[in-house]
């Protein structure tokens, strides 16, 4: 029975070390692409239900920790990502609107 609770708690972190490594990568990810999204200052090759369907992505993982509370170090990293993602809508309004200022869109 030892063994088996030992194995069982091994799994539990192991999986919480891999959904910390895809956070990581998310994270790492959001900052480039807030960047590239401010400098190029145009829409152009974003899109915008892209990013939405991402946003609710982390806002289903959030509320899933919440609901569960299960609130690990991972959760810190949900926050923080959908700040990025939150960002990055912005800028693709600001880009929009400077888009139609400059007559690339209609």
């Amino acid at each position: 029975m030892c063994k088996l609770n030992l194995r069982l708690n091994l799994v539990v972190h192991m999986g919480e070390i891999f959904e910390l490594g895809m956070v990581i990568c998310f994270g790492i990810s959001w900052p480039l692409s807030v960047y590239k999204s401010y400098k190029a200052r145009t829409t152009l090759g974003k899109s915008l239900i892209f990013e939405l369907f991402i946003w609710i992505g982390y806002v289903s993982a959030i509320t899933g920790k919440l609901t569960t509370q299960n609130i690990t170090y991972v959760f810190f990293f949900y926050i923080l990502n959908i700040v990025m993602v939150s960002i990055d809508i912005c800028l693709y309004f600001r880009n929009r609107r400077l888009d139609r200022l400059a007559g690339r869109i209609s």
